[in-house]
């Protein structure tokens, strides 16, 4: 549970009541505090907090996974206070409400699926803020960029690859900005990927090992698995979520597939190369290795470039990351550059 900063406030209405709501459309979800609950459910606090007890005692719901503490100004006397208070999402709320009056929780339900599917669909919040964010990403992504290009390892040749990443991330941004009015989001993606199984990447590996021992260019401690690194890694990809693909398109795979490679160390020596090996093995599996004018989506020297990048992001650019890849990939798949 993190302090975090205040979301866009939305009404409810139920018959004589009026409660205000937080609006999160980047986790798709809306945030209430327990008062607020009360008011919907029109139950005492009491009713609420024992029912949300029983929720994470009986594991319906992780609370880390539910909580969110927000900043609220509240008045206090003829003051108006800061204070850090504990909201609970979608997912807590309609649970309590089911506890207390499946009716009411399906009718808050209801509206609150169709002003998420509004705002996230139609783009009714757009606004200054969310440009500043928008323009916020942009610039990690380019501070990402500068720091890597400062890195000893990276030579004249691999200045070019970022030089060509970049070009082909602002290309993508400005044809996002221009179809989503600025919002940086990930691609329209290819549908499915298949990931090979343990067996076929450690082979795969193997050989890329022993081409690399006989040319001097490895030792034996090359792509060596670190306890089960490797095998969590591709069974973290392959999961699902509620009977979906928790990593849907060939884009997520394959952008997912070489960030973790490179910031998990699931070897002991040589991850950024193995990286770069797997997700160029797994493209060329899924017949994306090469673009839609038959040459390949990234050379050997963009690729060098971006394994560079990923390895000098900082962890909290994550998903800058990852849709930066994505974007990328799509792009060239599309046939533009």
């Amino acid at each position: 549970m993190t302090a975090e900063t205040q979301a866009p406030i939305i009404i409810f209405e139920n018959a004589d009541k009026a409660v205000e709501v937080r609006l999160d459309t980047d986790r798709e979800t809306v945030w209430l505090t327990q008062e607020q609950m009360t008011v919907i459910f029109d139950v005492q606090k009491a009713a609420v907090s024992k029912h949300l007890k029983n929720i994470y005692q009986d594991g319906e719901l992780e609370r880390e996974a539910t909580v969110s503490i927000l900043e609220t100004v509240r008045t206090e006397g003829k003051r108006q206070v800061i204070r850090q208070i504990e909201h609970y999402n979608l997912d807590a709320i309609i649970s309590v409400g089911y506890r207390v009056n499946s009716r009411r929780a399906v009718q808050f339900r209801q509206w609150a699926t169709r002003v998420l599917r509004e705002h996230l669909t139609q783009g009714w919040t757009l606004n200054r803020q969310r440009f500043e964010e928008n323009a916020r990403e942009l610039e990690a992504a380019l501070a990402l960029v500068r720091k890597a290009a400062q890195s000893p390892a990276l030579d004249a040749g691999s200045g070019r690859g970022l030089v060509d990443i970049v070009s082909r991330y602002a290309q993508t941004f400005l044809l996002l900005q221009r179809y989503d009015e600025g919002l940086l989001t990930e691609p329209r993606a290819q549908p499915g990927g298949s990931l090979p199984t343990l067996e076929q990447a450690r082979a795969a590996l193997d050989s890329l090992k022993s081409e690399l021992m006989a040319r001097g260019e490895a030792t034996d401690l090359f792509a060596r698995d670190r306890g089960d690194g490797l095998a969590s890694l591709l069974g973290n990809l392959d999961q699902s979520v509620f009977g979906e693909p928790a990593y849907p398109s060939v884009e997520s795979k394959a952008a997912h597939l070489l960030y973790f490679v490179i910031k998990n160390h699931p070897f002991s020596d040589g991850n950024k190369r193995s990286a770069a090996f797997l997700f160029v093995d797994f493209l060329h599996r899924n017949g994306r290795l090469l673009n839609a004018a038959g040459e390949p989506v990234i050379n050997d020297v963009g690729l060098a470039a971006l394994t560079l990048l990923v390895a000098e992001s900082d962890a909290a650019h994550k998903e800058t990351m990852i849709r930066l890849i994505m974007n990328m990939l799509a792009g060239t798949h599309n046939g533009k550059r």
